[in-house]
């Protein structure tokens, strides 16, 4: 197993710490956002802008990628989002921080783009696997981490912001002096849409709905317990173990999923999801109770999206694997960006706690949906089903599968390797005495 990830340390070495100023600033935005006075509803947009800028970035990224190459689109991209980490400290405006919100959010979609394509290129076939969920385990742990870290700093200076941004501008060390070939070929994204509502319902609706749920989650879930008078320190703690919960219970759930309808664990994960969100607002926990109740809140919550790809991925055939990854991708983004605005409405006419009634609402309405399906559709047989995989299901390497692309696929484009101007090359050819100064004949003839 060592041997297999060594030739990717350096990608996932940027991808941790890219993702742990990420996670840092998931925790810290809202808690500063409410201590500069901003209202709820502004967090909301604010959150929504991410998204806004995310979704953007999966349709577009990969064309910036083609135009200006892989290396060049990373390190510009990764650049810009630790300048619009940095101008959160200079400029405290919730207009402001809606752009830079959105400008990260595009720069995240093209570093997943480079960073996915890349680790299928670094894989074999038979570690494709292991590789990509190597990748999404050091993506949750360092979107953990990076949250505990708003805990080092006081949330009402800018050093926080410092931090996130040294981590982020790092990210770009390890990929650029990686000795690493070109990337592999990446993925232009695609959506079908009612081609998916009509084969897996569930799959579509489920992933717009969890994106409600979730997104709504992210963006104001620091400012709901952080109302009720709980430290900087217990807020991070709560934020992080959710994280934590729900990276342990992916895989037990995506495994009883392959023996049994996917859509009857879906169900399950969905009502428990919704009754610790209810015990969350009824009881107002303090302490080890609020953190274990968030453990639970993750377990149940968080896996939700990868049993709908899955089930997602049953109905689909193997040569529409890449849209249906984009269009469950594009769903879960929607989703993300109408639940912090509502939610947020929600909070400022009937209080902060109103978040885990909206959330609870949400999972609830997509449990009864689940449920009515599973009375109108009868499940898969066990042969029938694509076995869980537990990278290909997460939201992030959503877009790139975890077997070998095939350049001869509609979706998927060969970046051309980068080629200067003739000028550059013949003033680089010039400086090493490669191509030879024009005789002064020569000029008199011209």
């Amino acid at each position: 197993m060592a041997a297999s990830l060594r030739p990717i340390v350096s990608l996932l070495l940027g991808v941790a710490l890219l993702l742990a100023g990420t996670g840092l600033q998931i925790t810290l935005l809202p808690l500063r956002g409410s201590a500069e006075g901003f209202s709820t509803l502004a967090l909301g947009v604010i959150g929504s802008a991410y998204y806004v800028g995310f979704v953007t970035g999966c349709m577009t990224g990969p064309y910036v990628i083609l135009r200006a190459g892989h290396i060049r689109a990373f390190t510009a991209l990764v650049a810009i989002a630790a300048a619009a980490v940095l101008g959160y400290g200079l400029a405290p405006d919730p207009v402001a921080w809606a752009i830079f919100r959105g400008i990260t959010g595009f720069s995240l979609a093209g570093f997943y783009l480079v960073i996915e394509s890349w680790l299928n290129d670094r894989a074999g076939n038979d570690t494709r696997g292991l590789v990509m969920s190597a990748y999404v385990m050091v993506n949750l742990s360092a979107m953990a981490a990076g949250q505990m870290l708003v805990t080092i700093y006081p949330v009402d200076g800018y050093r926080s912001f410092i931090l996130a941004g040294i981590l982020t501008v790092l990210a770009i060390v390890p990929v650029a002096i990686t000795r690493s070939a070109q990337p592999a070929p990446i993925t232009i994204v695609s959506f079908r849409p009612w081609h998916l509502f009509e084969a897996a319902p569930v799959a579509l609706v489920g992933s717009f709905m969890i994106g409600v749920a979730l997104g709504a989650f992210w963006a104001l879930g620091p400012v709901s317990v952080g109302a009720d008078g709980f430290s900087v320190t217990e807020v991070a703690a709560f934020m992080s173990i959710a994280v934590v919960g729900g990276a342990l219970a992916q895989w037990p759930a995506g495994r009883l999923s392959d023996r049994i309808d996917r859509r009857l664990v879906l169900l399950t994960m969905l009502s428990g999801a919704a009754v610790v969100s209810l015990v969350l607002f009824l009881l107002a926990p303090m302490g080890s109770l609020l953190v274990a109740l968030g453990f639970l809140f993750g377990a149940f919550a968080l896996p939700g999206y990868s049993l709908a790809a899955a089930h997602g991925y049953d109905k689909t055939a193997n040569a529409d694997m890449v849209p249906t990854a984009a269009t469950l991708l594009l769903a879960n983004g929607l989703g993300a960006i109408a639940g912090p605005l509502i939610a947020a409405a929600l909070m400022e006419r009937i209080g902060p706690r109103a978040l885990f009634v909206f959330m609870a609402a949400a999972q609830a309405l997509l449990a009864a949906y689940v449920f009515y399906r599973t009375r109108v559709q009868p499940s898969l047989a066990a042969p029938e089903k694509t076995e869980f995989d537990f990278a290909m299901t997460a939201e992030v390497g959503a877009v790139v599968p975890t077997e070998e692309l095939n350049p001869a696929d509609e979706y998927v484009a060969v970046p051309e390797p980068y080629q200067p101007p003739e000028e550059e090359q013949r003033e680089k050819a010039e400086e090493v005495g490669l191509v030879p100064e024009p005789e002064p004949e020569d000029e008199e003839r011209r």
